[in-house]
């Protein structure tokens, strides 16, 4: 059974705080985490522990990253009882997850702070070989973007990036009411699971992320114009690709073939 989560504490808006408290979406989010024996079930950003409680309880083992030293004691309060939580008061931008993926499969969870979801997301792409799956609550624009179709206006840097390492799956929608203090937007689970085999070639990783960079920064030029230094015209050609069109229009495996024909920045 969920607990109210202790109080009282000050939710920090340089660590872009918004704490879940409703019971019913916690219950929800855990049904479709749906820990198995032999996960290794990592939290990033537990918080006050809303989410940590019931994972422990339907796990009996979950590890947290957690950067607010302050949160902590509340923490590990809320979950006493419940199953074993370790604790590392760290950052997730700099934590090397591969040092979790020792025993079990490696699944993590979190309700991500919307002021690093971005960069995060980045960073574990880097260490995705040793991922099994993650669960995010995320802002729901961000979702918006990491789901995005080519041709629409969400469409963009992110959604190529991650094309290339993880298939991405929109689960739900939650609203501000959710949380504690409510954020003024919306909330949306993803769930991210990471290839095994890349769906499609790129060449160098480092050229393909350049390229698709320059492309979404200069958005509203012609592809031609857009990678100009990078991509020359006749490599699009080449590519089956018509340099008079948009960035936005091009599929993620389009960017792919762009990288492995062109010759680098």
């Amino acid at each position: 059974m969920l607990r109210n989560v202790v109080e009282p504490h000050h939710p920090r808006k340089r660590f872009g705080q918004h704490f879940l408290h409703d019971p019913g979406t916690i219950a929800r989010i855990v049904a479709l985490i749906a820990p198995e024996p032999g996960d290794k079930l990592v939290e990033i950003g537990p918080g006050l522990g809303a989410l940590t409680r019931p994972l422990l309880e339907a796990h009996g083992q979950v590890e947290a990253i957690e950067l607010d030293r302050d949160v902590i004691p509340r923490l590990k309060e809320h979950c006493a009882g419940a199953g074993e939580l370790v604790v590392h008061q760290q950052d997730a931008l700099t934590s090397d997850f591969r040092a979790f993926a020792d025993t079990g499969r490696l699944r993590l969870v979190g309700n991500l702070p919307y002021n690093i979801s971005t960069p995060l997301l980045f960073h574990l792409l880097a260490q995705a070989d040793v991922i099994h799956d993650m669960h995010f609550m995320l802002q729901r624009e961000v979702v918006d973007r990491i789901c995005a179709a080519s041709g629409t206006r969400a469409y963009g840097r992110l959604t190529v990036m991650l094309a290339r390492g993880f298939r991405a799956e929109r689960l739900l929608t939650i609203g501000p009411g959710a949380f504690r203090p409510p954020p003024k937007v919306d909330s949306a689970i993803v769930r991210l699971t990471p290839y095994r085999e890349p769906p499609f070639a790129c060449g160098n990783p480092a050229v393909f992320a350049a390229i698709v960079a320059q492309a979404f920064s200069r958005r509203r030029k012609t592809l031609r114009n857009a990678l100009k230094g990078l991509v020359d015209v006749e490599a699009m050609t080449a590519a089956g690709i018509d340099p008079g069109v948009r960035p936005e229009t091009l599929a993620p495996a389009d960017f792919g073939r762009l990288s492995e024909l062109s010759g680098g920045p």
